[in-house]
């Protein structure tokens, strides 16, 4: 069933990781490496079985070849999700057992952060193997990846704006942001910055208290985010939430936001269009932190990181010029622009394991 599936999706490998005595069990799946190494984040994350596991480590593995590709990165794409509350159950001897798996892949796979996961935990990985991003910047890291994370999706709204307003006016419109994590609070703060009026909500009410008093934000409840007359509904926090019964609901004009997969299916992508509802596509907005620690490889240099984040305007454009000239709704036409990237440049690229980046710059410890 497993090869099947992978048969299906296009994975080259995947690996499981188990160590007994840290408590490991991870799954890191590498699913194209035709543009380069891949790199993608590992998620810490209490799954009912490891089935579901498998399940998101091989879509999100999958989004992350489609995102390197989109953002112009001489990446492929992979994934790394580790079973476990990251509430309880993290450890250095934990994090270390992972570390030891990445280092035996000899850089075909290069991790960093993500769901469940902060810039401590990679310096333990750090310790085992340099095919980590995301380290503390007294080892040549560039840190916390979230507030470019925010910054890009910040030039992807300003895209989407231009495409569906005419103009790139921040502070004109209303946002619904849907999750306060690290990225959503940053998000709010750029679009403080600039005036906007803004609607949140989160799972954790201290999160909502910080934005409603440090940013002016207005509280709604957790369902009730998809009724607020706002003309932008911006989702940061985890996938899916773009379905039958929400999308009914919404008010947006466009659709924004920080989040992995946000539409349930494939199905809700052309429904959004029939809608006529603006969808800027997830991958191309949020990419602004893998393109941060991908500068990491030749040596990091904030100054050229905050000069590639701006280049997702451009991608998000290139995308909605693509979905008028083909006829197609816009989360098509980032597949496409990608797949077109991996088709031509890849025909440049040596095969992996000739040419295995090193890290420059570091310093480990």
């Amino acid at each position: 069933m497993i090869f099947e599936t992978l048969d299906t999706s296009g994975h080259e490998q995947v690996v499981f990781c188990h160590n007994k005595d840290a408590g490991l069990k991870a799954i890191i799946a590498i699913h194209n490496t035709t543009l380069g190494p891949a790199l993608g984040g590992t998620r810490m994350w209490p799954y009912k079985s490891e089935a579901e596991a498998l399940n998101d480590v091989l879509r999100l593995s999958r989004g992350m070849t489609y995102k390197n590709a989109v953002a112009g990165l001489n990446l492929g794409g992979g994934k790394a999700v580790i079973i476990g509350n990251p509430a309880t159950d993290k450890s250095e001897m934990l994090f270390r057992a992972f570390g030891h798996f990445v280092e035996t892949l000899g850089g075909r796979y290069i991790t960093a952060e993500d769901v469940g996961i902060d810039v401590n935990d990679m310096e333990f990985v750090f310790r085992e193997t340099e095919y980590v991003t995301g380290v503390h910047q007294v080892h040549g890291g560039s840190g916390d990846p979230s507030p470019f994370t925010a910054y890009g999706t910040l030039q992807g709204l300003m895209a989407s704006l231009n495409k569906r307003f005419g103009d790139e006016e921040v502070g004109k419109y209303s946002y619904a942001v849907q999750g306060l994590g690290h990225v959503g609070m940053e998000f709010v703060k750029l679009l403080k910055e600039r005036g906007a009026k803004i609607f949140v909500t989160d799972i954790n009410q201290g999160l909502v208290e910080k934005a409603v008093t440090e940013y002016g934000a207005e509280a709604v409840g957790l369902d009730e985010i998809y009724d607020v007359p706002a003309d932008v509904y911006s989702p940061c926090a985890l996938g899916g939430t773009i379905n039958e019964e929400t999308l009914q609901r919404l008010k947006a004009k466009v659709i924004c936001g920080s989040a992995n997969n946000q539409l349930a299916n494939d199905a809700m992508g052309d429904e959004v269009q029939k809608r006529g509802i603006l969808y800027a596509p997830d991958y191309a907005v949020n990419a602004g932190g893998v393109m941060n620690v991908s500068l990491e490889i030749d040596g990091y240099n904030r100054e050229r990181a905050m000069r590639m984040m701006r280049t997702i305007y451009h991608n998000l454009t290139r995308i909605f010029e693509i979905a008028d000239r083909d006829g197609i709704p816009t989360y098509k036409a980032a597949d496409r622009l990608g797949e077109e990237r991996i088709a031509s440049i890849g025909k440049l690229k040596l095969p992996m394991g000739r040419g295995t980046p090193r890290f420059k710059g570091r310093v480990r410890s």
